[in-house]
């Protein structure tokens, strides 16, 4: 078993409370949050000497430079990685490698974002834009697919190869939103975007009879759209040892990619590549998992990696979520998104930096649907279509 490495913590976090943000930029939301962030960790901006930034936020094509500069910061690094909503779980895992290479002792990500505001569709539009067909969305592209029809298709497929139902399927969105109600901030947040069917526990009943988006995938099961941000600070173990809040380390990481190929399974996702990088180089297995925050644009994102991760065998996923196993008080799985997810509680477009701050909380014991004394968490973003071109980024988090 490898030794586990403790380069790297992550020392502070903040998640701005609003859902709903009118008259508010997202590089406000972004300076507020990193301002939050340092102060629970109990440093300033001056220590800052690594930005990571995925070109979110309208700071423009040349993120890094520009970030830097509104924050008033010069770094010895700066990341500006962009692979969709798991490009933050990548910044985690280029932190701790730059932090073990002495390259850095303080990291800043942030994101901010005001999705809802703009009244911006996630998932309904195209890909790719006007002008000739791109060598990378040829296959689809032509035929007028969206991103949610994407997952929809990846879905039936799942359906057809596993005999997974639509009633597993909305097993997760079932845990996720009663996750939501004992988050205060996700509950304001359903009341301020009016949510269907309101500020309440749903039943798979609930999911079922909500409006279908893309065949076989129903509203209930597909996440919100709002406005949200927030940050996270990653240090040396030097530096950890002085902060404020217990330090969770970054045990153990993995990133990849996948693509549209010939005879490819589009029910497998990148996880499958990220995971036994991340599980391996932590030296633990996802039977160990107490808390697992997986990327939830769509219940079926959820199904894939919960089978990819190794949480139970590929095509066993409907079975496995069965029971709301997955709740934060009940046993036989590791709870999940217990935040409330993007199917919940917030997603202004990429929610990757959510997955980090919640599985915080929780090995801190600060989530508001609390595992007791949990030790281990995992963190998987998904960026792209999953049925076609998508990053995987999987990030082990532990606590002394």
């Amino acid at each position: 078993m490898p030794t586990q490495t403790r380069d790297a913590a992550i020392v502070g976090i903040y998640e701005y409370p609003l859902r709903k943000a009118p008259g508010i930029s997202p590089l406000q939301i972004k300076a507020e949050s990193a301002a939050k962030a340092l102060e629970d960790a109990g440093l300033t901006w001056s220590d800052v000497d690594a930005i990571y930034d995925a070109g979110d936020g309208g700071a423009g094509g040349m993120s890094g430079l520009s970030i830097a500069e509104y924050f008033n910061i010069k770094p010895n690094v700066i990341d500006t990685t962009a692979v969709g909503g798991s490009s933050y779980e990548f910044h985690a895992a280029h932190a701790k490698r730059d932090i073990a290479a002495g390259k850095a002792k303080v990291a800043l990500l942030t994101y901010g974002s005001i999705a809802h505001s703009q009244q911006f569709n996630i998932g309904t539009g195209g890909r790719m834009g006007g002008g000739p067909p791109s060598p990378l969305g040829n296959m689809e592209g032509s035929w007028g697919m969206t991103l949610i029809s994407n997952y929809a298709m990846v879905a039936r497929r799942h359906m057809h190869e596993y005999g997974t139902t639509s009633e597993q399927l909305a097993e997760i969105s079932v845990v996720t939103r009663a996750h939501a109600m004992r988050n205060p901030e996700a509950k304001q947040g359903m009341e301020d975007l009016e949510l269907l069917p309101g500020a309440r526990e749903i039943t798979i009943e609930d999911v079922m009879e909500s409006r279908m988006i893309a065949d076989p995938l129903h509203l209930l099961e597909s996440c919100i759209i709002s406005d949200g941000g927030g940050a996270v600070v990653i240090a040396s173990a030097e530096v950890a040892r002085n902060t404020k809040k217990t330090p969770v380390w970054i045990l153990g990481t993995g990133e990849a990619t996948k693509y549209p190929e010939s005879n490819g399974d589009i029910t497998s996702s990148a996880a499958g590549q990220s995971a036994p990088q991340a599980f391996g180089e932590a030296g633990v297995t996802a039977d160990e998992i107490e808390v697992a925050m997986i990327y939830d644009s769509f219940t079926i994102t959820v199904l894939t990696i919960l089978e990819d991760l190794g949480f139970c065998k590929k095509g066993e996923g409907g079975s496995y979520v069965e029971g709301g196993k997955l709740r934060f008080d009940q046993e036989g799985g590791p709870a999940l998104n217990t935040d409330g997810g993007g199917l919940s509680s917030n997603h202004p477009g990429m929610r990757g930096i959510f997955l980090l701050t919640e599985a915080t909380r929780q090995l801190r014991g600060e989530s508001s649907s609390q595992v007791p004394d949990a030790k281990l968490a995992v963190a998987h973003g998904n960026g792209g279509m999953l049925g076609a071109r998508h990053s995987g980024a999987t990030i082990i988090l532990g606590r002394d």
